[in-house]
């Protein structure tokens, strides 16, 4: 994997257009081009080149509203004298933590790194921490599973009509976005199983549900997989010795209903089910400490289908 810097980028592809935005706008306020050179710290044969056109740059900044904004109010405080030199580097670095953030610097770096694609990297915002480690792990977790289902022989039969999705909490995860999932669930096309994006936190409410019910109240219990309810599947997870509990499929609060039955059983069962009601789909959900160990329990039930 090759490594490149965000700060190479800043300088390589932001820095340039900004320079060249700047001249542009200062030129159009009446300065001369000597200046303008000095106030962007270049030589007057660079913002020539800037004013005609030719100065490069990328146009994901160009077009990029927050960078158009700060690029005006900058040159409208320098035209005026009601801005100096140290507010607008001030405010070219504020901007440059925004398109850091989920921004065009961020898509660039993708662009330059594939292997930070789907991770969700916030790394330039936050610092790499324990936090950022363990969401990195979860991701790659979900991610695992999900290309493990997508290779187990007959698991298309038991994707539910709305879809199946696979789930992991983050350690002591109390909210929905502490979850990660597969946006838009997983649905079954011409007999396979289609993964339609990279696990995301705050991904799925429904198995996010189902995995928070789990985790409070066995917290090494932290990955989870929907499917549809099959008598089959139930009786391989008999033979295999899997415990299971059947629970209502009509009530206000899924959460709530299932943490209330967990905590009565007295711990998670391997494979929690209902078996619908008027409106409500059967749904089975298949627990693990992790989403891939939940994977390869779905993958251990299909094989021991009779």
């Amino acid at each position: 994997m090759s490594l490149v810097l965000p700060s190479e980028l800043v300088v390589e592809r932001f820095l340039p257009t900004v320079r060249a935005m700047l001249a542009q706008r200062l030129t159009d306020r009446g300065m001369t081009q000597q200046e303008i050179a000095e106030h962007l710290g270049v030589t007057q044969a660079a913002v020539s080149t800037y004013v005609s056109g030719d100065g490069g740059g990328d146009d994901r900044f160009r077009d990029d509203p927050e960078t158009i904004a700060t690029v005006d109010r900058i040159a409208d405080g320098l035209a005026s004298d009601e801005m100096d030199g140290y507010d607008a580097l001030a405010e070219l670095l504020s901007l440059v933590c925004t398109l850091e953030d989920r921004g065009p610097i961020c898509e660039l770096h993708e662009e330059e790194m594939p292997a930070l694609q789907g991770l969700g990297c916030d790394l330039c915002v936050r610092g790499f921490d324990a936090d950022v480690r363990a969401e990195r792990a979860v991701l790659a977790d979900v991610r695992a599973a999900a290309r493990a289902l997508s290779s187990t022989p007959g698991i298309a039969a038991i994707v539910p009509n709305v879809g199946t999705n696979v789930g992991m909490a983050l350690p002591e995860a109390s909210e929905v976005t502490d979850v990660a999932a597969i946006p838009g669930r997983i649905y079954t096309i011409g007999g396979r199983i289609e993964i339609p994006a990279n696990p995301e936190f705050g991904a799925s409410k429904h198995v996010s549900t189902a995995v928070l019910a789990a985790t409070a109240v066995d917290p090494s219990v932290r990955g989870a997989i929907n499917v549809a309810t099959d008598d089959a599947i139930l009786e391989a997870a008999d033979t295999l010795g899997y415990d299971t509990l059947e629970f209502d499929a009509d009530y206000d609060d899924r959460g709530v209903h299932l943490r209330e039955r967990f905590e009565k059983r007295g711990g998670v069962p391997r494979l929690a089910y209902h078996r619908g009601a008027f409106g409500i789909e059967p749904v089975t959900y298949v627990y693990g400490e992790t989403a891939v160990e939940a994977a390869e329990f779905v993958g251990e039930l299909l094989d021991s289908r009779k």
